[in-house]
């Protein structure tokens, strides 16, 4: 329990100590002195979001201080272990300093402590009902919580919360998977039409200057013959042939170079050009006879050129670089077609969450059943308490159509607060002076299975009048 509270430069107060007694503490006092101010200051102190707000107008710093008795209560010992810390004769103190600037600072029992402690620390001491909780009821999540929380399966419904996140995780990896897969398929879909259209090509290295060769020697066939037959002539088979008057002078040399051997040299090398002339005039003869005006070559060599003409457009400057492009798209195919989408694994990690989840739900879904009316029983017995004398609470379960974090079912609280009537929707018929009531009830009940050593109301009456609020 909260043995000691102390609140200084806090809002509106100044410097303010309370200390607190076993069982029922109640601060009452005017609109506006600041009953609600203790409530924002213990809930800051349990780890609360921190404003700058919160420090009053011309102080450095707000300091929030407590003093609670943990003998006995439930979780605080393995929490206390778990975060390093110590009880100090089974109470600690929990400090808190409010910068002006907004930053915070935290101790537990004279140790650093982070606003995550605190919170940690605070869930197992306190339970703070602020002024507009009881709207919360409005909430079927809120609803959900209530039943699962009287029902001791809160780890339960988390549980099936984890199997249901599991199993759409996967399902999303798998709708990943599947649409990664249409990317790859389409991928190698275009891959294999462009390698279709090199490898039908049949393309070799060097062969476009082999065609740019074969090509101008066919388009220029007649020349070719008409000069080739005109040189072969001109050397050898003319009158005056370069081979016959080469022959002459080889002749005369050697007649010469008897009269003086200087002239041998010379006399060879003429019979060596003699020789080179006759050969070239041979050679000519042949290249000559060779030639063939074909325009049905000539027209398939053009069409052979076109094709690597476009070929190099798309797929690469030169020739070499279409070869090249060639391999790259077969290697990255080899990769596509032998790439691992196999979802079959998926599906089973899918239907084993699936299964788990269904097996979760169906324990959960009996549970609450269980626990729906034991609830309403123990609501119902305390209705009467608090002027609600033959009011009726029920707990209905919506079916849900498909799978759901939350279980097979929608919890809602239904109410009736006139005999005669059946139970409604608490949106439908309660008041708000009938929801603080009935969130009290719940909040009386839960109480006594959370164990907690502290329950704060803040304007618990709030709607409340006459003779019940005087009871």
């Amino acid at each position: 329990m909260i043995v000691e509270l102390r609140i200084r430069n806090f809002a509106v107060l100044r410097d303010c100590r309370l200390r607190l007694e076993p069982g029922l503490n109640v601060i009452s006092g005017e609109t506006g002195a600041g009953k609600s101010i203790v409530v924002d200051a213990l809930e800051m102190l349990v780890g609360g979001r921190a404003s700058s707000g919160a420090v009053r107008s011309g102080e450095a710093r707000a300091v929030l201080e407590g003093v609670v008795d943990v003998k006995g209560v439930a979780g605080v010992p393995a929490a206390l272990d778990e975060l390093g810390l110590e009880a100090d004769d089974d109470h600690l103190v929990l400090r808190r300093e409010i910068r002006s600037g907004g930053r915070s600072r935290a101790w537990v029992n004279g140790s650093p402590a982070t606003a995550g402690v605190l919170r940690r620390i605070g869930s197992l001491l306190v339970d703070i009902h602020g002024q507009h909780e009881h709207q919360r009821l409005m909430s079927a999540d809120f609803q959900q919580h209530v039943l699962d929380a009287f029902g001791e399966c809160t780890e339960l419904a988390a549980s099936v919360a984890a199997h249901f996140r599991r199993a759409a995780e996967l399902e999303a990896g798998l709708a990943a998977l599947l649409e990664r897969r249409r990317e790859l398929e389409a991928r190698a879909d275009f891959i294999r039409f462009r390698l279709g259209e090199i490898r039908g090509a049949r393309l070799r290295a060097g062969e476009d200057e082999e065609l740019r060769i074969e090509t101008s020697r066919l388009a220029n066939a007649d020349l070719l013959l008409r000069e080739t037959l005109a040189l072969q002539a001109l050397l050898h088979d003319d009158e005056d042939a370069v081979a016959d008057r080469l022959s002459d002078a080889a002749a005369r040399l050697r007649r010469l170079a008897e009269l003086d051997p200087a002239l041998e040299a010379r006399a060879a090398a003429l019979d060596d050009a003699y020789h080179t002339v006759a050969d070239a005039a041979a050679e000519l003869r042949s290249y000559g006879d060779a030639i063939d005006h074909d325009p049905t070559r000539l027209e398939r060599l053009h069409e052979r050129q076109a094709l690597l003409q476009a070929l190099m457009r798309k797929y690469g400057p030169t020739l070499a670089a279409v070869i090249e492009t060639g391999k790259t798209l077969a290697s990255e195919l080899d990769e596509l077609e032998t790439a691992d989408l196999d979802a079959t694994a998926l599906r089973k990690q899918i239907a084993h969450a699936q299964e788990h989840w269904a097996k979760a739900a169906d324990e959960l879904s009996r549970r609450r059943r269980e626990a729906a009316d034991r609830l309403a029983s123990a609501a119902e017995a305390a209705f009467p308490g608090l002027g609600l004398e033959g009011g009726r609470f029920r707990v209905d379960f919506e079916r849900l159509p498909e799978p759901a974090a939350r279980g097979r079912e929608r919890i809602r609280f239904l109410v009736s607060m006139n005999p005669g009537f059946p139970p409604a929707p608490l949106s439908r018929i309660a008041s708000g002076g009938e929801l603080s009531r009935v969130m009290l009830t719940l909040k009386s009940i839960l109480a006594g299975i959370d164990e907690l050593p502290a329950l704060v109301f803040d304007e618990i009456d709030a709607g409340i009048g006459g003779g019940v609020a005087a009871r």
